[in-house]
């Protein structure tokens, strides 16, 4: 599976959307739904998933799916 698939599979079970639906401008809380404690879940899961450590001041960037997939390129 591809990191871009894996990725929104885990978006996908924060949201009602479906991976193959997500494009890279959608919006985590406008436009999937996400609420404050599953961005925080969702972020903890990456980080498990992927082994990788998020800083605090990267996240609070992160607005969109295509920014946080190149937040994670760059931590692989």
């Amino acid at each position: 599976m591809n990191q871009e698939l894996e990725f929104k599979n885990i978006v996908a079970q924060y949201s009602k959307v479906k991976p193959e639906e997500m494009t890279g401008e959608m919006r985590f809380r406008e436009d999937l739904g996400f609420t404050s404690l599953d961005f925080m879940s969702f972020l903890g899961e990456l980080e498990d998933t992927f082994d990788i450590e998020l800083e605090e001041t990267e996240v609070t960037q992160i607005t969109t799916l295509e920014e946080a997939l190149k937040l994670l390129e760059e931590l692989q």
